[in-house]
């Protein structure tokens, strides 16, 4: 059996905004901006290159057990990219607030940088150089 990751749900306090800072600053694609039951807007964005979505809702929550997560609560979402520098260059021109990219480690996947969406969710951007000729699943799992 196989399990995918496919959609993370972010606590955000106001979807259109958050909608338009991922779609725009970020370049995720917009799968879905529609009411899937009444009183529950989902908007579900896709970074580019990927199999795993974030989902926007002010009231997906309440259909959830468990305490609903704040907005600006979650850190250490991580997207990867095979060269940070070009990402770095086009995510600046997009306006984004990025910082400089960081080696932390010579090794592939030893380079970072980070930014806050508008709730201050926190997220980091990882270069796996790698990634350039190889499918990141395959190269850390040795996956077909």
């Amino acid at each position: 059996m196989e399990y995918t990751l496919e959609v993370i749900p972010l606590p955000v306090s106001d979807i259109d905004r958050s909608m338009a800072f991922y779609r725009d600053k970020l370049g995720f694609h917009v799968d879905i901006d529609a009411e899937v039951m009444p009183g529950l807007r989902i908007v579900q964005l896709t970074p580019p290159g990927s199999g795993c979505s974030i989902a926007l809702s002010d009231t997906l929550w309440e259909s959830m057990d468990g305490p609903a997560p704040a907005p600006g609560s979650y850190q250490g979402m991580q997207l990867c990219v095979a060269d940070a520098k070009a990402a770095h260059a086009e995510l600046t021109a997009r306006g984004l607030d990025v910082t400089e990219p960081v080696q932390h480690a010579p090794q592939d996947g030893g380079t970072f940088m980070y930014f806050k969406d508008p709730d201050g969710n926190g997220w980091a951007i990882q270069e796996y150089r790698v990634r350039a000729a190889t499918p990141l699943r395959e190269a850390i799992v040795g996956a077909p």
